[in-house]
């Protein structure tokens, strides 16, 4: 059935769908419009001045307060400060999902968002009941507290505030043989109490005062380490913790002057006599440094040349600084501060100490006729011997460490005195004649005749075992 014209014009007007214009002003841009005059139009409510200057307020993260994305964004803030703050209500948004399209352009899906069924409200927390804090604000006793300390319970030791609750405290801190809680009663002692008060109650509790000295030590409290030694009269101690200064002075001149400082400081006997030998053995090696030091960048003394220096003598220990001497200076006179000799009678160095590191110096030189000298001994008739403060068994192994030839070695293998060890020594370094020889003072042919075939055939040491085993005018024993 064919519609009269008037019919399709009414059709057309009344239609829901509208043609495509340029001015149809019906779009998202729009409601955008009418959604921010409706923002407006709540703020306008709000305010109480309406004659005050408008401002635009802006929330941290820069969008303005009141806006859509705002509220969108402070209602999410709220929801992550619930876990913290539970005297609020939490409210659960992960079910709520606000699509892209709608999060900022209307009040009607922020608004159908927050009243969603599936956003749920918690009741606030409440308070814990006093009981539960029991263990911080309970009036503990003395023993009661450092009992709670030593099972690693968190306790408060303000409360105890009178001098006589203090000391109680520390008393069974030291009764209870704790450190760790010795040391934080000390800790909150000296927090507390003034210096003198302080010192004058542990004068009288050992156990505790070391712990104190202790802990100022491990925590580096010179001033008040000197101060505690100097009230309890300890100027000993006093010294001692002045003298360890000269750690920290890099400089050796200056080193040098502050240990001059140190002399007069009221040491022992004992300890005034080792700070006065290291204030001469650091003038020394100041000496022997700045000497040596124009010596081998002149080029002139062979031994420099041969074997350059490797580091500083200064700050070094006193057998280093007479191992030095040793190496460098061996042939000088007594007269001179490098002479090792000098070295040995200013320090009062012991034989042994002096032979050791002498020979072990020249060891290392390679000077075999030096080494030799340390051992050859005169006696009143003009005899020389062989004599060592060491057991000849040690000097083998000192010369064997700096690779003496088996000629060297065999010397001082054949002074051993035992005859077994004489032999076992002899067989490690192969000084196969000391072996032969041991044998046949021993008188023992078999050993002999075994010892025979470790030989090398043909060589000198096998034609001398052929000799004694046919010489008969020795009594073998076997």
């Amino acid at each position: 059935m064919m519609k009269s014209k008037a019919d399709e014009e009414d059709y057309w007007n009344s239609s829901k769908f509208k043609a495509f214009t340029f001015d149809d002003e019906d779009d998202e841009f729009s409601r955008l419009k009418e959604s921010k005059r409706a923002v407006n139009s709540i703020r306008c409510l709000v305010e109480e001045d309406d004659d005050e200057e408008e401002v635009e307020k802006v929330s941290w993260s820069g969008e303005p307060v009141g806006s859509i994305s705002w509220s969108v964004s402070e209602t999410a803030a709220s929801n992550q400060k619930t876990d913290r703050e539970p005297a609020f209500p939490k409210i659960n948004t992960d079910t709520v999902t606000i699509s892209k399209s709608h999060s900022g352009y209307s009040l009607s899906s922020l608004f159908k968002a927050l009243s969603d069924s599936s956003v749920r409200l918690y009741a606030p927390e409440l308070r814990k009941p006093k009981s539960e804090y029991k263990d911080y604000v309970s009036d503990w006793s003395p023993e009661e507290t450092v009992q709670r300390m030593q099972q690693g319970k968190v306790v408060s030791l303000e409360r105890f505030r009178s001098l006589q609750d203090k000391l109680l405290l520390l008393d069974y801190a030291v009764t209870a043989h704790d450190g760790n809680v010795i040391t934080a009663v000390l800790i909150y002692l000296k927090r507390t109490l003034s210096k003198e008060v302080l010192f004058r109650e542990l004068e009288s509790r050992q156990t505790a005062l070391r712990h104190l000295i202790h802990y100022l030590t491990e925590t580096r409290d010179q001033r008040l380490l000197l101060e505690l030694f100097r009230a309890l009269g300890r100027m000993e101690d006093v010294a001692l913790l002045q003298y360890k200064e000269h750690l920290s002075i890099a400089d050796e001149n200056k080193r040098r002057d502050f240990l001059k400082s140190c002399l007069s400081l009221p040491f022992s006997p004992e300890d005034s006599s080792h700070v006065q030998d290291h204030y001469t053995l650091l003038e020394r090696q100041i000496i022997i440094e700045t000497t040596d030091r124009q010596a081998e960048r002149g080029g002139k003394v062979e031994v420099f040349q041969k074997f350059p220096r490797k580091a500083s003598i200064l700050n070094m220990p006193l057998i280093t600084t007479l191992y030095y001497c040793c190496f460098y200076h061996y042939n000088e006179s007594e007269g001179t501060f490098s002479g090792p000799l000098n070295i040995r009678q200013t320090f009062k160095i012991s034989e042994k100490q002096y032979f050791v590191t002498a020979l072990a110096a020249r060891a290392k030189l390679k000077s075999w006729s030096d080494v030799d000298a340390l051992f050859t001994s005169r006696n009143w008739l003009g005899f020389t011997r062989k004599k060592s403060p060491l057991s000849f068994q040690r000097v083998v192994d000192i010369l064997q460490k700096n690779s003496a030839p088996t000629q060297v070695l065999q010397d001082y293998v054949a002074l051993v005195d035992d005859a077994e060890l004489r032999i076992s020594l002899a067989q490690k370094y192969k000084c196969h004649d000391i072996v032969i020889n041991t044998y046949r003072d021993l008188k023992d042919r078999q050993q002999l005749i075994g010892y025979r075939g470790k030989v090398e055939r043909g060589s000198t040491e096998e034609k001398k075992i052929e000799e004694l085993l046919n010489n008969t005018q020795i009594r073998w024993k076997n």
